[in-house]
């Protein structure tokens, strides 16, 4: 499966919360994939997520935002 990617950025407890959920999520789905971006490198990125993160990206274009739980995650991965 191709690396999905969480925006997020350092300190972020919302995004290690998010990284708990994809934990728990790959352990049920070992070929399940994800990079982490920090948002704080890259001007374009903040400005796009500055406020929204953590945001999973999949590698197909389809967004899932905080807030989600492990039924909302499961149910996005479903249709990528």
């Amino acid at each position: 499966m191709s690396d999905f990617l969480l925006y997020s950025t350092e300190g972020c407890h919302l995004c290690e919360d998010a990284q708990a959920l994809l934990r728990g999520y790959q352990t049920q789905n070992p070929s399940f994939a994800w990079t982490v971006v920090d948002i704080a490198n890259d001007d374009d990125l903040f400005a796009r997520y500055g406020w929204l993160i953590p945001v999973l990206r999949a590698p197909r274009g389809g967004e899932l935002r905080w807030p989600f739980d492990a039924e909302q995650l499961l149910a996005f991965m479903e249709v990528q």
